[in-house]
Parts: C-alpha cells; sequence; structure tokens
C-alpha cells in the first residue's frame, strides 16, 4: 500500500488595520487563503498580524 501524497502549502502574514479587518480576510479567503491565526505585530497590538495559508497548485 502506498503512503498518501503530502499536502504542500504556501504562506503570507499580512498587516491588520483594525478598522477594515474583515474586509480584509474576505478579501485573501477568495483568493483560497486560510487563516491560521492572527498575533499582535511588531509594534504591539494595535497593528495585528494575520498568517495565512493555501494549498499549492
Amino acid at each position: 500500500m502506498s503512503e498518501p501524497a503530502r499536502r504542500r502549502w504556501e504562506y503570507a502574514t499580512i498587516p491588520l488595520l483594525i478598522h477594515n479587518t474583515k474586509a480584509i480576510l474576505d478579501s485573501w479567503g477568495t483568493d483560497g487563503w486560510e487563516l491560521v491565526t492572527v498575533l499582535p505585530g511588531p509594534s504591539g497590538s494595535e497593528q495585528p498580524v494575520a498568517y495565512l495559508k493555501r494549498p499549492l497548485s
């Protein structure tokens, strides 16, 4: 029995604007990106960073 093929991913990190978070994530989601997590950015919690992934074609 053969081993199943491994899925390969590509990743992106994007800054989120607090006043426009939903629109930003919806836009990336339309392009096939899946949100993995959101963490505070280097300048603190006023500039969160989203980490996304999607399967490579």
